[in-house]
């Protein structure tokens, strides 16, 4: 590592608040009817995090509705002002896949080396499928977002690999 990245990680926040969102139109109806929902990917990421010491503030479920993703990424931003909020879900090519253009539409500045390096990495494991992999991340009033796919490999890759090492680096450059 060079002098300069080790400064920089020297002054990286230690603790880091995270907010999850999960974006899936079966979850969302089944918990709008009130029924249990099986939230795989949002209770894999907290457990990654929490056993990494992280901050989880809360997650949610909202369906692949752009608008609501907006709205509910802006209310948690507004209100619980995590450092970072992690969505996962919504990234395919169907039509209704729709969080990496309601998340882009927030952003001030984009991370286009975190879906670089997801897919890099992705491919690595799974060959020119890869490509495939739609992620962004960025940041919309000083919180960082990382947008995600929803199915758990991709999460533990996100994750163990770029998201935990570098989040309190991250957020230091957004606070300063």
């Amino acid at each position: 590592m060079s002098k300069v990245v080790d400064e920089h990680k020297r002054r990286a926040a230690p603790k880091v608040s995270f907010y999850i969102i999960v974006t899936s139109d079966s979850l969302y109806a089944l918990f709008k009817r009130g029924e249990k929902v099986d939230d795989e990917n949002g209770a894999l990421i907290a457990k990654i995090l929490e056993a990494e010491g992280q901050i989880v503030k809360g997650r949610s479920i909202v369906p692949n509705d752009p608008s609501i993703i907006k709205q509910e990424i802006e209310m948690v931003v507004d209100t619980l002002k995590p450092d970072v909020i992690i969505t996962t879900g919504g990234t395919g090519l169907s039509g209704k896949d729709v969080t990496i253009e309601a998340v882009e539409g927030l952003l001030e500045k984009k991370i286009p080396g975190f879906g670089e390096l997801l897919r890099f990495l992705s491919f690595n494991e799974i060959g020119a499928a890869a490509m495939l992999t739609r992620a962004t991340a960025g940041v919309y009033k000083k919180t960082v977002i990382f947008s995600i796919p929803g199915s758990p490999h991709a999460v533990e890759l996100a994750l163990r690999r770029l998201i935990v090492p570098e989040a309190g680096h991250i957020v230091a450059h957004v606070r300063s």
